[in-house]
C-alpha cells in the first residue's frame, strides 16, 4: 500500500489540522485563571475530553458551539469556579474566532490539493468551521459537519454520511485515505469501516491522549506520521521514487 495509491484524503479538522488543545487551553484560561492551584495542561485537557464526548452522546444534534458552551459550565462546577453565561458563549465561539492551525497545515494542504481531492469530515458546525477554513487556506472539495449529520464521530453515522455522500463527487470508498490524529473519534470507526487510515500522531512526543478520549484497544493503521509535513515528504520520496 502507498500513499499514491488514493485518489482523497478525508481529513478530521480538530487536532489533525487546527491546534485545538492550544485552543481549549487558551479558551479556557480565564476559567483556570481563577483557580488557586489550576490543573496542568494535561489535566485541562482531559476533563474537556470527559465532558464534551459525554455531552456529544447526550444531545448529538447540539451545535458544536453551543455544546462547548455547556463543557465551560461543566468545567466550571467540576474545579469549583463560578462563571457566567457570557464566558461560555464566548469559548464557544472561540472556535471560530481564534482556534489556531498548526504551523504546516496550510501549506500541506495546498502540496495535498494539488494530487488529492481533500474533504473533512469533522466533529464541528458549519459556522466555526469556517472560521478554521480560513486558517487553512485552501478549498476543500466537500465539507461533512457534525451539524450536517446531527450525530458526533465516533458515531458510525457519520461515516455512513460521508460514505453515501462521496460517490457525488466520484469517490469510491477504495479511494479514500482517512487521515486524522484521534484514535477515539477517528481510527476506531475507520476500521469498522474498512477505511484505509492514516495516523496523523500530533501527540508523539506527550503522554495519553490529550482532549480525546481513551480508545481502549488500539485500532490498526496503514500509515503513520508526527505532522502533515511528514506526511507531505512521504509523498514527494514516492513520487521521486516512481
Amino acid at each position: 500500500m502507498k500513499l499514491t495509491d488514493f485518489k482523497a484524503l478525508t481529513f478530521d479538522c480538530y487536532g489533525t489540522l487546527i491546534d485545538w488543545e492550544t485552543g481549549m487551553v487558551e479558551g479556557l484560561a480565564p476559567l483556570t485563571g481563577r483557580m488557586s492551584a489550576p490543573p496542568s495542561r494535561d489535566a485541562i485537557l482531559e476533563a474537556h475530553a470527559r465532558h464534551e464526548s459525554s455531552q456529544q452522546r447526550t444531545t448529538p444534534s447540539m451545535l458544536y458551539r453551543d455544546l462547548l458552551a455547556i463543557v465551560y459550565k461543566r468545567l466550571g462546577e467540576e474545579w469549583g469556579v463560578e462563571v457566567t453565561h457570557q464566558e461560555c458563549t464566548t469559548y464557544g465561539r472561540s472556535v471560530e474566532e481564534s482556534w489556531p492551525a498548526f504551523q504546516d497545515s496550510a501549506e500541506s494542504l495546498r502540496y495535498l490539493k494539488q494530487h488529492y481531492k481533500l474533504i473533512i469530515l469533522s466533529n464541528v458546525d458549519n459556522r466555526s468551521f469556517s472560521g478554521s477554513n480560513t486558517r487553512l487556506g485552501v478549498n476543500f472539495d466537500a465539507v461533512y459537519t457534525a451539524e450536517d449529520v446531527g450525530s458526533y464521530k465516533p458515531s458510525d453515522r457519520n461515516f455512513d454520511y460521508m460514505l453515501e455522500k462521496l460517490p457525488d463527487i466520484g469517490i469510491q470508498k477504495t479511494d479514500i485515505l482517512h487521515t486524522a490524529e484521534s484514535m477515539f473519534h477517528d481510527h476506531v470507526p475507520a476500521n469498522r469501516h474498512g477505511l484505509a487510515n492514516c495516523w496523523i500522531y500530533r501527540r508523539h512526543d506527550k503522554q495519553g491522549f490529550g482532549a480525546t478520549m481513551d480508545p481502549g484497544a488500539l485500532p490498526n493503521v496503514d500509515f503513520r506520521f508526527d505532522s502533515m509535513a511528514d506526511l507531505v515528504q512521504a509523498h514527494r520520496q514516492e513520487l521521486s521514487a516512481g
